[in-house]
C-alpha cells in the first residue's frame, strides 16, 4: 500500500507540474507570438499580491524534498527477493534519491534566481541543467529495470527511461532554440505523460484488479519492493508486456487530446481564434495593373 500511495503522489505531482506549465506556455505563447520566449518557471498570474508568486515552484520543491526522503528510506529496506545479502536494492534507491536531490537543489536555484538577484542565472542555463539531470534520470532508470528480477517491473522501468531521454532532448532544444513554442508544448505533454506512466507503474504492479491475466504479487512479499510482481508463464510475460505497450499508446494519445485541449480552451479565454490569419494582397502582375489603373481614373475624374 505504501509503495501504491507512493506512486500516486509521483503521479500527482508530475501531472500538476505539466500541466501548469503547459497552460502558463500556452497563454504567454497567444499573448505575443514573435517575442515569445520559454521559461523554466512561470510565476503566477497575480496583479494584487506577490505573496504567492512562486506558490507553484514552492509546492515543487515540497514535492521533491518528499520523494527525495522517502526514496532515502527505503534504501535501508532489505530485499526479500534476492539472492544472500546483495544490495541491489538499496543502491538503486540510493541513486533515484541522488537524482531526486540534485533537481531538488537545481529547484531551490530557480527559485532564487527568480525571487532575488544573488543568483542571477540564465534561463537557458537551467534548461541545460535539466536536460542533464534527465539524462541522469535516464540512466539511473535503463539501470534499474536492466537488475530487475521481475519482467513486468523492468518493462515499466524502461518505458519510463524512454519518456525521461525524451523530455531531456526537449530542456536541450529549449536551452539552445527557446523560442520554439512546439518544443515547449512537448516538453508539457512529455511530463505529464510521465506523471500518468507513474500511475500505471502502481496500478499494473500493486493493484490486482489491474495486474495483467497470468501474474501476480508474492503472498510474502507485502512491502511492494522490486520484483515482487511475477508473472508465471513466458506466455503470460509476453502478454503482460503486449498490455502495457497498449496503455502506453492510450496514454499518448491522452496526453495529445489534453494538449488540443488546453491550447483550444486557453484561446477561447484570450481571446484569439486563430493566429496568423490574414487576407492575402494581389500579387499577379493583371490584379497589379488593375488596381493602379482604378487609381488612376479616379485621379482624373
Amino acid at each position: 500500500m505504501a509503495a501504491l500511495l507512493y506512486q500516486m503522489f509521483s503521479s500527482a505531482s508530475l501531472l500538476s507540474f505539466g500541466l501548469y506549465h503547459l497552460i502558463s506556455a500556452t497563454r504567454n505563447y497567444l499573448k505575443s507570438p514573435p517575442s515569445y520566449t520559454a521559461k523554466p518557471h512561470h510565476p503566477l498570474p497575480l496583479s494584487s499580491s506577490n505573496r504567492f508568486k512562486h506558490f507553484h515552484l514552492y509546492l515543487l520543491i515540497l514535492c521533491l524534498l518528499i520523494a527525495f526522503i522517502h526514496q532515502a528510506l527505503i534504501s535501508t529496506d532489505s530485499d526479500p527477493l534476492l539472492k544472500g545479502r546483495t544490495p541491489v536494492h538499496r543502491f538503486t534507491s540510493l541513486q533515484s534519491a541522488a537524482v531526486l536531490f540534485l533537481f531538488f537543489i537545481v529547484s531551490v536555484a530557480l527559485l532564487i534566481s527568480e525571487s532575488t538577484s544573488l543568483l542571477p542565472l540564465p534561463n537557458d542555463l537551467f534548461f541545460a541543467l535539466a536536460s542533464a539531470l534527465f539524462f541522469l534520470q535516464y540512466s539511473v532508470s535503463s539501470s534499474a529495470a536492466s537488475v530487475q528480477t521481475s519482467n513486468l517491473e523492468a518493462k515499466c522501468d524502461g518505458i519510463s527511461a524512454q519518456i525521461s531521454v525524451a523530455i531531456a532532448l526537449l530542456c536541450l532544444i529549449l536551452a539552445f532554440q527557446p523560442r520554439m513554442f512546439m518544443a515547449d508544448v512537448g516538453l508539457a505533454g512529455a511530463i505529464c505523460l510521465q506523471g500518468l506512466w507513474v500511475l500505471q507503474t502502481g496500478l499494473s504492479l500493486y493493484v490486482e484488479a489491474f495486474i495483467p491475466e497470468g501474474c501476480h504479487r508474492l503472498l510474502d512479499v507485502m512491502t511492494g519492493v522490486e520484483g515482487s510482481t511475477k508473472c508465471d508463464l513466458d506466455e503470460s510475460t509476453l502478454r503482460a508486456v503486449a498490455i502495457l505497450d497498449l496503455m502506453f499508446v492510450v496514454h499518448v494519445t491522452f496526453v495529445v487530446l489534453i494538449v488540443i485541449v488546453t491550447f483550444a480552451v486557453v484561446a477561447k479565454t484570450s481571446g484569439i481564434r486563430k493566429l496568423g490569419s490574414y487576407e492575402a494582397l494581389p500579387t499577379s502582375a493583371a490584379d497589379s495593373n488593375h488596381i493602379q489603373m482604378k487609381a488612376l481614373t479616379g485621379t482624373q475624374a
